[in-house]
């Protein structure tokens, strides 16, 4: 039987132009992915310094491989190099899970992101922070998490709750409700504050969020102090 060597060579030129393509493809993404480390980090020095030595950039490399392993439902391949990551970085991420763009894990020891977990673009996620289910769902468990959205340290967010875009999980806070953009989640269980986020430039300010029970307080002295004048007007 006859080679035909021109429909061979043929095919061998398109696969070695979609592995170019590809290979661009991850570059861009990996440059993209540097930046927006260096824009949010003041202690970033070089990209270089980012690529080498950030554990957090390491995890999400390892996890796109993953979750491109997964989606070819190679499973146990995909939870190998998941496993792989955590074990090196100290950081899970489940091979399900779908993480949008310019996604920043600072320092990132313990943090864990649960399989059906939704992460948009942007977002910033500080260690200890969990996304988590709370063991009573089924389907979709784990939260779905807006563009430029922080996750503060140690911060909580369980079950298949929605973080609205531009919103912040202060430190420490466990939200188990859904949260609208522009907020901020305060306290266990976390209440909501309206906040004053600008939707294009995100804040990663842990210390100064809003006391929602500090609010209140002053809330109601306005409001007693309002009717104290009405009352002596009369």
């Amino acid at each position: 039987m006859a080679i035909n060597y021109e429909k061979e060579i043929a095919e061998f030129e398109r696969r070695i132009k979609e592995i170019k393509a590809k290979s661009y493809e991850l570059l861009g993404t990996l440059n993209a992915e540097v930046r927006a480390i260096r824009d949010r980090d003041p202690a970033a020095r070089s990209n270089a310094e980012v690529l080498l030595l950030y554990p957090g950039l390491h995890a999400l490399i390892a996890h796109r491989v993953a979750h491109a392993l997964y989606n070819k439902e190679q499973f146990f391949a995909a939870r190998a190099v998941s496993q792989w990551s955590r074990n090196r970085t100290g950081i899970e991420i489940h091979p399900a899970a779908q993480i949008g763009k310019g996604l920043f894990i600072d320092h990132g020891c313990g943090v864990v992101i649960g399989e059906t977990t939704i992460i948009g673009d942007n977002c910033t996620i500080y260690q200890g922070a969990t996304l988590g289910g709370t063991g009573k769902h089924v389907g979709k468990r784990h939260p779905t998490i807006g563009n430029n959205v922080m996750i503060g340290a140690g911060a909580k967010v369980l079950g298949p709750v929605i973080i609205g875009d531009n919103s912040k999980v202060a430190a420490g806070a466990v939200v188990l409700k859904d949260i609208p953009e522009n907020s901020t989640a305060v306290g266990i269980p976390a209440r909501v504050v309206r906040g004053k986020t600008v939707e294009t430039e995100q804040t990663l300010d842990q210390q100064n969020v809003p006391d929602p029970v500090s609010q209140e307080l002053n809330a109601l002295r306005e409001r007693i102090a309002e009717l104290e004048k009405k009352f002596e007007e009369k």
